[in-house]
């Protein structure tokens, strides 16, 4: 897909297993192959990323999501979640990553969480707010410093 295609990050609250991940190939490769937007065929892709994230991609140089095609695509996806026991939807959880491992923590506990360093400012962390498969390259996995999470760090003393 071109680095301009229009893209979306569903954060799952689990790992999926390998019985989860057939089904999520099998149902995306379903939703890609036969969306739509006002009749005609999106030019679509996905992806499974650290076996916690779909990520689903449009270029919309070739027909442009409605309002209504990306209803759909929530609505499959709301199905999904609800025959596997994820949640896809709950955005008060924030994902981290440390070597192989993907953890997650409540939004409203991130400040605390950097005040005793439970995080660092080199803590990489997922950005699911990309909206282009270009920045999902680029700015997807991102170390705490470099995100939004930054106006959390600890201030250094200024020496006098």
């Amino acid at each position: 897909m071109p680095a301009h295609s229009r893209l979306w990050v569903y954060q799952a609250n689990r790992k999926f297993t390998g019985a989860d991940k057939q089904i999520l190939e099998e149902g995306l490769t379903s939703l890609c192959s036969d969306w739509t937007a006002h009749g005609a065929p999106l030019y679509t892709s996905f992806t499974i990323a650290h076996d916690q994230f779909v990520v689903i991609v449009v270029d919309e140089q070739v027909h442009g999501a409605s309002g209504c095609s990306i209803d759909s695509s929530v609505h499959f996806l709301h199905g999904l979640q609800r025959d596997l026991g994820l949640d896809f939807f709950d955005r008060s959880q924030v994902a981290f990553k440390d070597g192989n491992d993907i953890f997650s923590y409540p939004f409203n506990a991130i400040k605390t969480l950097l005040s005793d360093r439970t995080l660092s400012p080199e803590t990489l962390s997922f950005n699911n707010a990309v909206t282009t498969k270009a920045e999902w390259e680029t700015q997807w996995l991102v170390p705490v410093k470099d995100s939004w999470m930054a106006r959390f760090l600890p201030k250094t003393p200024v020496a006098g």
